[in-house]
């Protein structure tokens, strides 16, 4: 991001033998301090080692809970996910399974700010998607762009079941996949669009099909966008954006 710089200064070999000396330092003077003794005690006695353990597992929990607000406070000064998780020597995906929820930590607009349109409000989503790890792109995708709530059903028949129910918030957006079990995405689309409740809700297709078939199925079926679905994360966004432009273009039209 612009004005910012998230390189280290020295190697992950470098920085880890500094870190494990110094927490090897810290570890045996607080294990010193809570046996009360001014050095370790004879070889053969566990008492010491056992003290030194109990040390670094809660050092270990405390290094867990400053990570954590570490990466709020990295958030909040610009930094996305791609740097977080370059810092901590995982891939975007791992920094945000392990960290969720990021940007949402103050009434703040979000500080990680794609190269892609932004929505014009925040939108729910229902995912109609059986496949966890494309879920979990979806959903990050999806969430750094604006969305508010998102709910994942893994076929048409969960989907309908969540769509009826009398306590569900209506989408403002479904992203529906095509192969499912029980009811695919083709026969979902087709009940979706002659369901008078239902019909107005935008629906984009996002499949790893691109059978001529499907694609005109799909919009004979009355598919609002048809967004072929890719395998890494980079040309996922590319397609996300696809779902921002049309999104963006329908947020603003009044509801029949």
């Amino acid at each position: 991001m612009p004005g910012m710089d998230f390189a280290l200064r020295t190697t992950p070999q470098e920085t880890a033998a500094i870190a494990d000396a110094r927490i090897s330092e810290l570890a045996q003077r607080l294990a010193h301090q809570l046996q009360e003794a001014p050095a370790p005690p004879a070889s053969g006695d566990p008492a010491y080692p056992l003290t030194l353990l109990h040390v670094l597992d809660q050092l270990q929990q405390a290094a867990e809970r400053l990570q954590r607000q570490a990466a709020i406070e990295a958030a909040n000064a610009g930094a996305g996910y791609p740097q977080i998780g370059a810092a901590s020597g995982m891939t975007r995906q791992g920094a945000r399974r392990r960290w969720p929820g990021l940007f949402h930590h103050s009434n703040e607009k979000p500080t990680e700010h794609p190269t892609m349109t932004t929505p014009a409000r925040p939108f729910d989503v229902l995912l109609v998607e059986d496949d966890t790890a494309d879920a979990m792109l979806i959903e990050e995708a999806l969430s750094e762009r604006g969305t508010r709530n998102l709910v994942q059903v893994t076929d048409g028949v969960a989907a309908l079941e969540h769509l009826r129910a009398p306590d569900t918030v209506r989408p403002d957006l479904i992203v529906l996949d095509l192969n499912m079990p029980r009811m695919n995405g083709h026969d979902l689309l087709k009940v979706l669009k002659t369901d008078a409740d239902l019909q107005t809700i935008p629906v984009v297709v996002l499949t790893t099909s691109t059978a001529p078939d499907d694609v005109s199925g799909a919009y004979g079926s009355h598919a609002n966008a048809y967004v072929t679905k890719p395998v890494n994360l980079e040309a996922f966004e590319q397609a996300v954006q696809s779902i921002d432009t049309f999104y963006l273009d329908t947020a603003t039209r009044p509801r029949p």
